[in-house]
């Protein structure tokens, strides 16, 4: 699995460093000035529980801090998470995307490309980081920043998955995409709800139930479909969408006739059955 990234007074660093034998411990004083238990202080880790927060980093811009058991996470709003600029590009995603894209102007073909083992390794590294800002960005309802970072780890996923030398790299990624696109529905659906676009939102979702359906049957799972956590989670939130749209008269008139008729009301049924014939009239 690729490293968990922690911060250390705003840097930046992975927990799978290499042991060091030779490396000289820091003096009391050098430690305690680099101390982040002021950072902490009164933010409480809590188990089972994403904590995260925005804050203005020192260089006046905001920042996004996730809690973490042994300290925190601090990661940039925009472009890579930790801020650097891997080849000058925002992302190694988009200087790989640009290498392909030479390669088919020069060659007139993608044919040829191909990434390494270790390079399918940096890009599932680097979208660990797009990970952690993506889902502190959907606890601060920043739909938005979600769309686009899970459409931009979906596009490693499929980068890898077409252009990768080895087999296990082309793979290793597709068990976390219907996750991925989970969040990137609930978030591009979200965007539709806050402005009452009901009927759009349910379309989105809808139509991701469908993408993961495709997946599922692309391996063979078809029976996994209806097990996944994520296809439930979809299929939620769009029960919740549906309560949000508004009744349509003659279908709400059309319940009330069924119930008549059920009750044996027929004096009640036979006015609903006009009622529902002069809307329908008055609709033609």
């Amino acid at each position: 699995m690729p490293p968990t990234w922690v911060a250390t007074a705003g840097m930046v660093m992975s927990q799978e460093t290499e042991d060091n034998s030779e490396r000289k411990p820091r003096s009391e004083g050098k430690a305690s000035s680099k101390d982040i238990a002021p950072l902490l202080r009164g933010w409480d880790y809590e188990p089972g529980t994403i904590n995260v927060r925005k804050i203005n980093g020192a260089d006046g811009t905001p920042k996004l801090q996730m809690r973490l058991d042994l300290g925190l996470l601090q990661m940039e709003m925009t472009g890579r998470p930790d801020g650097t600029r891997p080849h000058g590009f925002d992302s190694l995603l988009e200087y790989f995307e640009s290498m392909l894209k030479e390669h088919e102007e020069k060659n007139g073909t993608e044919l040829g490309f191909h990434l390494t083992s270790a390079q399918c390794q940096s890009l599932r590294e680097e979208a660990v980081q797009y990970y952690h800002r993506y889902l502190s960005l959907f606890v601060l309802e920043d739909f938005p920043g979600v769309v686009r970072d899970t459409a931009r780890n979906l596009r490693v996923l499929d980068l890898c998955g077409k252009y990768a030398v080895e087999e296990q790299d082309r793979l290793v990624l597709e068990q976390y995409r219907p996750y991925i696109t989970m969040m990137n529905v609930r978030a591009a659906a979200s965007l539709l709800v806050d402005k009452k676009q009901y009927r759009e939102a349910l379309s989105v979702v809808d139509e991701g139930i469908e993408s993961l359906n495709d997946f599922f049957t692309r391996f063979g799972q078809e029976e996994a479909f209806s097990h996944s956590n994520e296809v439930r989670v979809l299929k939620r939130f769009a029960r919740e969408i549906r309560r949000k749209l508004p009744v349509d008269p003659i279908q709400k008139l059309q319940n009330q006739l069924e119930r008549a008729v059920k009750q044996e009301r027929y004096e009640d049924a036979a006015k609903l059955r006009d009622e529902i014939q002069r809307k329908s009239d008055q609709r033609a």
